[in-house]
Parts: C-alpha cells; sequence; structure tokens
C-alpha cells in the first residue's frame, strides 16, 4: 500500500474499513486486522449512514389537505424524522462499538467515525487520507439468494483513487496469492505494489496470464516475475487459455489461493469484470478476498 504523496517517508499507513452491520462485518474487520497488523498501519472504521435511513418521502400535500391538517402532519412527519434520525445513529454507534470490541479481543486498536450521506460521497471524502479501503462483499441490503452483490460495491470499485480489498464471507490466514496480470498499466502498477508493499512479505506470488503465450505476453509477464524475486518474494508465473472469469477462478478455488490480486483497468477483457457490466461477476463467484489496484 506505498503511497509517497499520501505517506512521507516515515509516515504511518492508514487503513479504512467501511462497515454496515451486515453478516460481513466481522470478516471486514479480521481483513483489516490482518493487513494493518502485517504492515503497521494505523486502523480506522467507519459507518455511514444512508439519507434513506433518517428521513421520510417528501409527501406532495397540495391541495389535499386544509392549512391546519397539513401543518399537523408536517410536524408529525418532522418528529417522525427526528425519532428516524435518533435510531439510525444509536444503530449506528452500535456498529461501531460491536466492531471495535471485535478488533479488540483479537488485541487490535481502531478509531471510529461515524458519517450521515451517500457512502460513496463519503468515501470519497476520506480516502485521500488513506492507504486501503476495506469493504465486504455484500452489504446489508444484499440478496444472498441469488447472490447480487450490495448496491455500493460496485460504485466502490469504480470511483475509489485507493487500493480496495473486498474481504470474502470469511477471513482465513492468507499465504498463497494470486496476481491476475495482463500487461496493462494497472496490472503493471499492482506487480510494483506487491513488490513493494510488506502486506505481501513471505507469501507465494502466482503471476496468471489468461490468453494465448505469445512472445511479447511472455516476455511482459517475465519481466513481472523478475520485478517480484528482485523484491524478495517467492514468485512464479503461468499462461493459461480461456475466459479470464473461469481461469481466474479456478485459480483460487479449493484452496489454491488465499488471496486474489488484480488491476482495475486491463486492456483484455479482465478489464470489462472489475470495471464493465460484469464487474459483479468475478467478485460474486470468487471464494477469496480480492486486492483491487487502480
Amino acid at each position: 500500500m506505498p503511497n509517497d504523496k499520501k505517506n512521507p517517508a516515515g509516515g504511518t499507513m492508514r487503513i479504512m474499513a467501511l462497515i454496515d452491520g451486515s453478516i460481513y462485518t466481522a470478516s471486514v474487520c479480521d481483513h483489516a486486522a490482518w493487513a494493518a497488523g502485517r504492515t503497521g498501519a494505523a486502523l480506522e472504521l467507519m459507518h455511514v449512514i444512508g439519507r434513506r435511513e433518517t428521513g421520510s418521502t417528501p409527501a406532495n400535500l397540495s391541495g389535499s389537505l386544509s392549512l391546519g391538517a397539513r401543518s399537523t402532519l408536517l410536524s408529525e412527519l418532522a418528529a417522525m424524522d427526528e425519532a428516524r434520525g435518533k435510531l439510525a445513529q444509536s444503530r449506528g454507534r452500535a456498529i461501531l462499538e460491536a466492531a471495535a470490541e471485535h478488533l479488540a479481543a483479537a488485541g487490535v486498536s481502531a478509531n471510529t467515525r461515524m458519517r450521515i450521506g451517500d457512502l460513496l460521497g463519503e468515501v470519497g471524502t476520506v480516502q485521500g487520507d488513506f492507504d486501503l479501503l476495506v469493504i465486504g462483499k455484500r452489504g446489508e441490503a444484499a440478496d444472498f439468494a441469488t447472490m447480487h452483490l450490495g448496491s455500493n460495491i460496485e460504485r466502490v470499485l469504480r470511483a475509489a483513487e485507493t487500493p480496495v480489498l473486498v474481504a470474502s464471507r470469511a477471513f482465513r490466514p492468507v499465504e498463497k496469492v494470486v496476481l491476475a496480470f495482463d500487461g496493462s498499466a494497472s496490472s503493471g502498477r499492482a506487480v510494483k505494489a506487491v513488490a513493494a508493499d510488506p502486506l505481501y512479505k513471505g507469501l507465494a506470488v502466482r503471476l496468471l496470464t489468461v490468453g494465448d503465450g505469445t512472445p511479447a505476453a511472455r516476455e511482459r509477464l517475465e519481466r513481472a516475475r523478475d520485478t517480484l524475486l528482485a523484491s524478495g518474494l517467492s514468485a512464479t508465473a503461468d499462461i493459461e487459455p480461456g475466459e479470464p472469469e473461469a481461469v481466474i477462478a479456478a485459480a483460487v478455488d479449493d484452496g489454491a489461493a488465499d488471496l486474489l490480486v488484480m488491476g482495475s483497468h486491463g486492456h483484455s477483457r479482465v478489464r470489462h469484470l472489475l470495471i464493465g457490466s460484469a464487474t459483479t461477476a468475478l467478485v460474486r463467484s470468487c471464494l477469496v478476498p480480492i486486492m483491487i489496484y487502480r
């Protein structure tokens, strides 16, 4: 997670974990704690209360009620909105306190903050102060029956300037990493980040290119592997034919890897898995956490 612009030499790296009280909250905390423990980063938890949780839908009362009745109803609606707002804030504080206690039980300390507004807007406001965002694969409003992602995950992935760690349903120790590499600038930055970040120290990294094994593709892949080897990492490199989603999913299936690393923008079909209309496909089907670099 190195970022010289945000963290001058000697500065402390910072991690922001976004929690919403869903079933993924504990996993988000565990993944954030893992990253903080390996990097020495400071950890902060943030819960965002959506506007819909604190206000009622405006009613069109023009001409339908007498002036006195309208005033009475508006007063009642205002009182209801105030009560809803207080309840949402009490719930938010409870979510943050429970998450902080979960981390404290594991010996990890974290600051907390609560914001009211649109999640994407609030993330945009604070992300410049952090080196990594951690978010759950599905949020509180997700439809588990159809495996749909939470409504915000794709928006966050599209807008985030900071690396994003998408937590899986449950945390497990990370020892083996698959880095999906297509030779694009984004995947190249992912390679450099993995090489420089203490988060990956001591982990085994497999570079994986999906597609035809052309001489140019093999040369790019070997250069990427050399970058990882030069940093002291254990690294291998492979090219496999097929559809990116299927090949990458198979590469991390059944314990073959504990973490998938990808660039957010590529020049191949991999790009469309994350940024295009099929963004949710790979993230939804992959059972391991995914680290995404821009």
